[in-house]
């Protein structure tokens, strides 16, 4: 068997990869390796459970409230709310572990587990291999150990998350979004409720669209991954500024004034800038992955501010920043964390920082961004391939030798299979478009030919 989880959890289609029996499995499993690792000692354990609208995540949610019940550790379902939300709820109320159920940004027949420790912070990489080891032990035949009696898990809901969630983003704010007009886009996902509440609380004016979700049309055709009603709003009702999260909010993207995209590495350089003037960017510094483009890390370095790069994946620039005490991190696709109020990647947060930048300078977000400018960059995903080979083909690195040496000390390459989804990622970046994109679609076939 292969390893389950990824860089995000355990995703795949739901009912196919993602079943109702793997997903309580998995529920017990969490249960005894963090009983076993002390975590639950001298007490009752507790868990908040949560998921994002789609409609698999209703009977995901049962199996999950099932296994964890099972095992004797007691449940607050918190019903629809944002991967963040849970994270938060996690360590606000005391839980021993979180678990979320989505797909984040993935299409509606796609589901996923995803589970945070005490304290909200994602499970360690030698904790999700215990998990995946119990639960295959225990799938082949050894029985679990079961509570009977009142030594089963309670199972009860918290209607209280959602206002307790946006309190918590107002109480973080530096200022007030008095006087702006801002477009949501809620990819009909988990912020439905929440990011219009947070952002109207705040001052804000605001028109939403993508906020009915139905359980089928999370990301369909809206939010982080498809900008363009975003783009088109922003300009019809002469708003200010945009902001798009994805189906569980963990993310965030933005869209100026003209309706021009915003990036993740443009709203980290803002907000880096914003926070370095309050006294609050711990070091000076700002941790993003490589897949940063190249312009933002020339914008850091004149600006006087250090850029820490790490491997591709919100886990391990939240692992940098933990490590060595930085405050802001994360990544061109949106994910931003602020370690002084989220333990994870928080696109509600992101999107009320950056108004709050844009309220407290006057100054547009077009202006704002042009802190830095974006060199062409061209991404393309392979599907269909063995991805688990691109680091060992000889082809692969050949044909990557050879792109390289065409783009000389003006571009870089970056090819790495995906966390969640079967494909490869090769991203190329030149100071030429055309040339970066014909390296890259050159590359893209040299993936095909060799992997698939």
């Amino acid at each position: 068997m292969g390893r389950l989880f990824g860089t995000d959890g355990v995703r795949g289609v739901a009912n196919a990869d993602l079943t109702a029996e793997l997903a309580l499995g998995l529920s017990v499993a969490a249960a005894h390796v963090l009983a076993e690792a002390g975590t639950f000692e001298g007490h009752r354990p507790k868990a908040v459970v949560g998921r994002d609208p789609r409609a698999s995540g209703e009977f995901l949610e049962a199996a999950v409230v099932a296994g964890l019940a099972s095992a004797g550790v007691d449940v607050l379902r918190v019903g629809v709310l944002p991967t963040p939300a849970v994270a938060h709820l996690t360590a606000a109320l005391g839980a021993d572990l979180g678990v979320m159920l989505s797909a984040s940004h993935n299409a509606m027949p796609d589901n996923g587990v995803k589970f945070f420790a005490r304290g909200g912070h994602k499970l360690a990489d030698d904790l999700e291999d215990r998990i995946e080891a119990v639960y295959e032990e225990h799938r082949t035949g050894a029985p679990w150990e079961r509570p009977t009696g009142a030594g089963v898990g309670r199972v009860t809901t918290y209607d209280q998350g959602l206002d307790q969630y946006v309190a918590h983003l107002i109480g973080v704010l530096p200022n007030r979004l008095d006087g702006l007009k801002i477009v949501l886009d809620e990819a009909h996902g988990a912020a439905s409720r929440v990011s219009p509440e947070a952002f109207a609380r705040a001052g804000a004016e605001i028109i939403t669209i993508g906020a009915e979700p139905d359980g089928l049309n999370i990301n369909d055709g809206c939010g982080s991954t498809h900008l363009e009603q975003l783009q088109a709003a922003v300009v019809e009702h002469g708003a200010d500024l945009g902001i798009a999260h994805d189906g569980d909010a963990d993310r965030c993207l933005a869209v100026d004034h003209t309706g021009a995209e915003v990036d993740g590495d443009q709203i980290l350089a803002v907000l880096a800038l914003g926070m370095r003037e309050r006294g609050v960017l711990r070091h000076d510094t700002v941790v993003a992955t490589v897949m940063s483009n190249l312009g933002f890390k020339l914008a850091m370095e004149r600006e006087g501010l250090r850029l820490v790069q790490t491997a591709v994946g919100d886990r391990y620039v939240l692992e940098e920043m933990k490590a060595q005490g930085y405050a802001l991190g994360g990544e061109q696709s949106g994910h931003v964390i602020a370690l002084d109020h989220a333990t994870t990647g928080d696109g509600t947060l992101t999107g009320l920082l950056l108004a709050a930048r844009v309220a407290e300078t006057g100054r547009n977000l077009r202006d704002l961004a042009s802190v830095m400018e974006r060199l062409p960059q061209v991404l393309i995903n392979v599907p269909d391939v063995d991805k688990s080979r691109v680091k060992t083909s000889p082809e692969l690195a050949a044909a990557v030798a050879d792109a390289e040496r065409q783009l000389g000390e003006t571009g870089r390459v970056l090819l790495r299979p995906s966390g969640t989804e079967p494909l490869v990622r090769v991203m190329v970046e030149a100071a030429d478009l055309e040339q970066a994109r014909a390296v890259a679609e050159h590359l893209a076939d040299a993936v095909k030919a060799a992997l698939g």
